[in-house]
């Protein structure tokens, strides 16, 4: 096997490990940009800036003809708010911010697949695009990158996340939805706060949060169809106050998760109609904000098919995983690239049995690096370049 492969892969785990150590939150990721561009300044792959700290860059850009495709492949550069308790010896040196989604690990598999394109690029059948994409994580970063041009002359694009839930090396890419959409809401309880030894005085915003919190679970339990996919979690309900206080108000914060939009638009005003009427029954009132993140991840069938070809040859067809639990119910904003191109996601499984096993967003989360070489084969192979 090539002496250049087996340096661009020790390059990888290399560079991953350093951006562990050094995680940016999104849209503040300027070291990891500038970390970035000097590698594709040393390998004389030709970028721009796109959309702040992304960056787009190019291979076999005058690549031209019937038939020639211009294919995309994405990787996402933003960190977690998270204070990391791995105990790698790479873990973070940022404290409250770690790459606990494995957003190093997918930074550095095409940081390793720029290299390995740029070795074999005479021989690419046609031009290739890198989106080093910041702010996936909530950030609508990819709607940016976007925006700034970065699918401009692209006829297809490829992503992939690993998976912690999924056996090792196992691939999941169906025709259709893999991930699903999200939002967030926050629900502001106004009520009349005083002495906790006079309740009958107050109108009580904490008992009232918690009796919406209780009639939010009605949302998919009782009020969609069992066969419809939705998640609705309240994850915080914030009403400090001293312990002889009734406060003045209480904040509840929470998640969606929807398989498509018309279930959105129906599940946020569930949560609307519940907690305003919840909050009446309890004498005080509430303000309700729905906050739309990401569309769900849809695939398109001849893409997401290649995909499965491409890794079937590769590792052979039990590499290839077919859960039941689709859609998976977290979401990524690699939807909106498929909005605009056609395209595929894919879902790589990390857990080896030797650590691996950890979800995504746990403070105890590492990426896999025995990932990075499977990954960087799929993409050479999904543009159709030479492998060692």
């Amino acid at each position: 096997m090539s002496t250049y492969w087996h340096q661009t892969l020790a390059f990888a785990q290399q560079l991953r490990h350093e951006l562990h150590a050094q995680p940016e939150l999104g849209w503040q990721e300027h070291n990891t940009a500038q970390r970035i561009r000097a590698e594709l300044d040393r390998l004389d792959i030709r970028w721009r800036a796109c959309a702040g700290t992304g960056t787009v860059a190019w291979l076999n850009s005058g690549a031209k003809g019937a038939g020639v495709r211009s294919v995309a492949l994405r990787g996402d550069i933003d960190a977690l708010p998270i204070h990391e308790q791995s105990a790698v010896e790479w873990q973070s040196q940022v404290p409250g911010c770690m790459h606990a989604c494995g957003h190093d690990g997918h930074t550095a598999a095409l940081m390793a697949t720029a290299a390995w394109l740029k070795h074999v690029e005479a021989q690419l059948p046609g031009p290739v695009t890198l989106l080093f994409q910041p702010a996936e994580e909530g950030g609508h970063g990819a709607r940016k990158m976007i925006d700034d041009g970065a699918l401009d002359g692209v006829d297809c694009i490829y992503g992939w996340h690993n998976w912690p839930a999924i056996g090792f090396g196992k691939l999941v890419c169906p025709d259709g939805i893999v991930m699903c959409g999200n939002g967030t809401f926050q629900i502001t309880v106004h009520g009349k706060g005083g002495h906790a030894s006079q309740p009958e005085l107050c109108r009580d915003p904490v008992l009232a949060a918690s009796a919406i919190t209780l009639a939010l679970q009605q949302v998919v339990s009782r009020r969609l169809a069992p066969q419809q996919t939705c998640v609705v979690s309240v994850t915080s309900i914030d009403a400090r106050a001293a312990a002889t206080v009734i406060p003045e108000q209480a904040v509840i914060g929470g998640s969606i998760r929807v398989s498509d939009t018309a279930a959105r638009d129906a599940v946020n005003q569930l949560i609307t109609d519940i907690a305003q009427q919840t909050a009446a029954s309890y004498g005080v009132e509430c303000e309700v904000e729905i906050m739309p993140r990401y569309n769900p991840t849809i695939n398109h069938p001849e893409p997401a098919a290649a995909v499965r070809d491409s890794w079937r040859a590769l590792y052979g067809d039990d590499a290839l995983d077919t859960p039941t639990r689709l859609p998976i119910m977290a979401s990524e904003d690699f939807s909106y690239y498929l909005q605009e191109v056609p395209g595929a996601f894919a879902l790589i499984g990390a857990d080896d049995g030797i650590g691996h096993a950890d979800p995504c967003h746990s403070s105890h989360y590492d990426f896999n690096d025995r990932l990075l070489e499977p990954v960087v084969r799929l993409y050479a192979q999904l543009v159709g370049a030479p492998l060692p």
